[in-house]
């Protein structure tokens, strides 16, 4: 089914990103006012016409993070009732996804709550990257697109000579992390480790075990996010100690919260590679790449507008 027009819009979550989705798109962004009202409530209008429009709304709900959701919820208020036809909210980055099940007494599951909100408020779609657990998208009742980045990441370390290689490793940081760094390492064709680790605490890890072979090898360290850098710099560690020839590290989402800069900087890490679903500003870490996701998501959104299949964009 195709729609009418198409067109996207943007809160102040990531701006830089949804121009370079919309250069992929060859549109413009869409003319939409978000800024506050004295009192610090989130005021939006639409400049507009998007009567029977097939509207996408990119917005990661990266830091601040209670702004950048409430933004993503007014604007699709906003659409709908603007009489948008179809309204998709394009998440790259989703934010209170770590407490997805209740791992102890008395915790929410805020990546349910904030799944239930983004439903409420009128979303017909959603589309994210690199959820940071894949369950999430049953947490929706409406239609979810899960992108991976492995996509980006894959072409980039091919071009960096890390495809194929006798002395190639993916390592996963944490178990949790298995499937994802499998995947790489299948696609990559190169060996797979496994740090495992024990959480002391929100903020703090200690390595026990690494498990495989790291010894002389090119290790690549595969994430979906960093956020206090405590996990990815440990493992980095513990490569290094068991004699790990090189370490890169590679995650979708450079949260890069508290410590997270000092840490990187500190690591024995010989490049950390990125995707710009995040504004880094003045956390970005020296030495730090940055890969675009723009057209990965571009690609994403004109194969909904068109009804093709999405699936076409998964990494291979």
């Amino acid at each position: 089914m195709i729609l009418g027009p198409l067109q996207v819009f943007t809160g102040n979550a990531n701006r830089e990103l949804a121009e370079g989705v919309c250069a992929r798109l060859e549109i413009p962004v869409g003319d939409a006012t978000v800024d506050r009202f004295p009192d610090g409530e989130i005021n939006v209008k639409i400049n507009e016409d998007v009567r029977g429009r097939d509207v996408f709304v990119v917005q990661p709900t990266c830091p601040p993070v209670n702004d950048s959701l409430f933004e993503l919820l007014i604007l699709v208020d906003t659409l709908r009732r603007a009489s948008a036809a179809r309204v998709t909210a394009v998440i790259p980055y989703y934010g209170y996804a770590r407490k997805d099940r209740k791992d102890e007494g008395r915790v929410p599951i805020t990546a349910k709550l904030v799944a239930n909100l983004i439903a409420r408020s009128g979303v017909d779609r959603v589309v994210c990257l690199d959820l940071h657990a894949p369950q999430i998208q049953g947490f929706f009742d409406i239609p979810v697109d899960h992108l991976y980045a492995s996509r980006i990441f894959i072409d980039y370390w091919r071009q960096q000579g890390m495809a194929n290689i006798e002395d190639g490793c993916v390592v996963a940081p944490d178990v949790g992390g298995i499937k994802q760094a499998r995947a790489y390492a299948k696609l990559l064709g190169i060996g797979l480790a496994i740090v495992d680790k024990r959480r002391v605490s929100s903020e703090k890890t200690e390595v026990a075990h690494v498990i495989g072979t790291v010894e002389g090898k090119r290790c690549i360290l595969v994430d979906d996010m960093i956020s206090t850098a405590g996990t990815i710099t440990e493992a980095a560690r513990a490569l290094r100690k068991n004699g790990a020839k090189e370490v890169h590290v590679c995650a979708t989402h450079a949260v890069l919260c508290g410590p997270a800069k000092e840490r990187l900087d500190a690591a024995p890490i010989d490049s950390v590679v990125v995707t710009d679903t995040i504004p880094l500003g003045d956390m970005r870490p020296e030495g730090v790449r940055v890969l675009s996701s723009s057209d990965l998501l571009g690609d994403a959104i004109l194969r909904i507008h068109q009804g093709r299949s999405v699936s076409k964009l998964f990494p291979v």
